[in-house]
């Protein structure tokens, strides 16, 4: 049997190989995550002085009211829908009214601000008295959270395994990609090299130099970015894209560490919201005086030589904004703030032409308005608003396309929406008709990596690269992707009921929210299934700024997870009574 009979057969037994083992890797992520894990039980126990009933403080952050959203309802007429928040931080219990008719009251004393709150002590809203009591005190048995309902420490693997797992998936990749049809040598083994040096520079540094024990979200995201970066090797930019993107994807882990440092103290956090709003509308201020026309868009930024698009750093800055601790999240003023600073972002992004990044922002701007509310008429209410700015945008575009170059672009876009078959020869639709021939042509398993024909087409390794996986990896492997990152959007849900603070919980959840509505517009833009706005695939795509921002919206999940913070030094106790009567915190 001659040795080239043996490479093919290696190689089709190796695009086999790869759709399962994808799988494994994407399924160990995220069983890890659901194990070791504290059990569920009360941090302290309200007992209502009038009833002597008993109610479970399950969070960090409680609200206290009589609306049906509230943590802790209260049926008292005397009781504002939305009256105080019961919250714990490092140094105990405290409880804080957020503008009650009647005011918030600890021991007889009308509170002001946050006031400390220790074991016995009553806490009165309107007419009904609380005791502060310990959560052993609690007897009934709590219901599990879904997610971790059915978690064990069986056949957990250990992190370094996990990357373990995952080095070997980019080698195969690297292995295939050196026996590609149009190029037999070992360069993809040289990017293969210096990625995974990184890679596993970045999991010594985070279990052994901060002695983090959790490490499924970063493995995860260094398996797909890993899989962009492998997949670019043979594309048109060659070994010098792939090596620009391994220096953003450094880039975006320490920014993913800063943030994560930055994060640990929320209220830190939400005292640098304002600061972090102005620099961002002035960024995109920059952008607009100073920025580049590509593609259609003014959304770019050249500074020596380097490119770099200010939206996608604009987007982590959103979801500071977003978020808020519970005891200031329920403000008017907070509110609407936000809601300003949200729709100066979109508008600026609309006026550059960059409408797929105002629509993410805007989708985005929904959920965090949803999750901030808590009310279901307001959820109904603002599910009119992408609607009519949807409209309002084709209106904008159409009307400005005859004066604007860029808007002409756009409306090209547009009017090929539902007819790309109509346009194969023009911008109407030629990328997307070869986008859905070659990934058809691709197969479950793919041609093999470096074997496709869509690294022909424009704009394939970042506005297509959904279309050039299917293609060279297969169906399965493709469509792998984006479940994984809907389940990372359903493990942040998951978490929440277990986070420090409603800025985690509401940041977590928004940043994997974004991640989700920017992959739909990617692939169902590249499909024709909505039209096709140029957004990039979360960590797959090429792109500096892309990456880095992904690495950081990534680190507000990291953030929500209780264990990020409790792995690294034992639990601080408290420095008022609450030690000296023995609540565990």
């Amino acid at each position: 049997m001659s040795l080239q009979v043996v490479l093919d057969v290696a190689s089709i037994a190796l695009r086999v190989l790869m759709p399962i083992y994808a799988l494994v890797i994407v399924y160990q992520c995220f069983a890890s995550a659901r194990r070791h894990r504290r059990p569920e039980k009360p941090l302290v126990t309200l007992e209502i002085m009038e009833t002597g009933q008993q109610i479970p403080v399950l969070f960090w952050e409680n609200s206290i009211g009589r609306s049906k959203g509230s943590d802790i309802r209260v049926s008292d007429p005397s009781v504002s829908r939305d009256h105080c928040v019961l919250l714990r931080r490092k140094e105990g219990w405290f409880v804080s009214d957020i503008g009650s008719k009647h005011g918030t009251f600890v021991n007889g004393a009308k509170t002001q601000g946050r006031a400390p709150v220790m074991l016995d002590d009553v806490i009165t809203v309107g007419s009904t008295n609380f005791v502060l009591k310990r959560g052993d005190e609690y007897q009934e048995k709590l219901r599990p959270s879904w997610f971790f309902s059915k978690a064990s420490n069986k056949g957990s693997l250990k992190p370094y395994k996990l990357m373990i797992l995952i080095t070997f998936f980019h080698l195969f990749m690297a292995v295939e990609a050196c026996f590609s049809n149009e190029l037999q040598d070992a360069v993809p083994m040289m990017v293969f090299g210096a990625m995974e040096l990184i890679m596993w520079a970045f999991f010594c540094i985070s279990s052994y130099a901060l002695n983090r024990v959790n490490f499924e979200l970063e493995a995860l995201a260094c398996f797909l970015s890993g899989l962009g970066i492998m997949m670019m090797v043979r594309q048109q930019g060659g070994p010098h894209m792939a090596m620009v993107q391994t220096i953003a994807m450094t880039a975006g882990m320490i920014v993913f560490a800063i943030l994560v440092k930055f994060l640990e103290n929320p209220d830190r956090a939400d005292r640098w919201r304002l600061w972090i709003m102005i620099g961002s509308i002035a960024l995109l201020g920059v952008n607009l005086i100073f920025g580049v026309v590509k593609n259609g868009a003014n959304n770019w930024l050249s500074i020596g030589g380097v490119s770099m698009q200010p939206s996608e750093f604009v987007k982590i800055a959103f979801i500071f904004a977003g978020a808020a601790a519970l005891d200031r999240l329920q403000t008017m003023k907070n509110f609407i703030l936000f809601t300003a600073f949200s729709a100066a972002c979109v508008l600026a992004l609309v006026i550059m032409g960059d409408f797929g990044t105002a629509l993410i922002f805007f989708c985005t701007f929904i959920l965090t308005a949803c999750m901030r509310s808590g009310d279901f008429r307001t959820a109904a209410l603002l599910v009119i608003l992408p609607i009519v700015g949807a409209v309002s945008a084709v209106i904008l575009v159409l009307g400005l396309s005859k004066k604007v170059d860029r808007f002409a672009y756009i409306a090209s876009r547009f009017s090929g929406w539902r007819h790309v078959w109509e346009h194969t020869q023009d911008n109407g639709g030629f990328q997307q008709v070869r986008v859905m021939t070659y990934m058809v042509s691709g197969g479950l398993v793919g041609v093999g990596v470096g074997n496709g024909c869509l690294k022909y087409v424009g704009e394939s390794e970042s506005d297509l690269v959904f279309g050039m996986i299917a293609e060279e990896m297969g169906l399965v492997v493709a469509f792998i992707i984006p479940a994984a990152i809907i389940a990372l959007a359903f493990y942040a849900r998951a978490i929440t009921t277990r986070s420090r603070s409603s800025f985690y919980s509401i940041s977590a959840c928004c940043a994997a929210g974004l991640l989700v509505i920017q992959s739909m517009l990617h692939i169902f833009g590249i499909t024709d299934i909505l039209p096709l706005t140029g957004v990039t695939l979360p960590f797959l795509s090429a792109g500096g700024s892309s990456m880095i921002s992904c690495w950081g919206l990534l680190a507000f999940i990291k953030a929500a997870d209780e264990r990020t913070y409790a792995a690294k030094r034992r639990p601080v106790a408290p420095k008022n009574a609450l030690r000296e009567q023995g609540v565990r915190l």
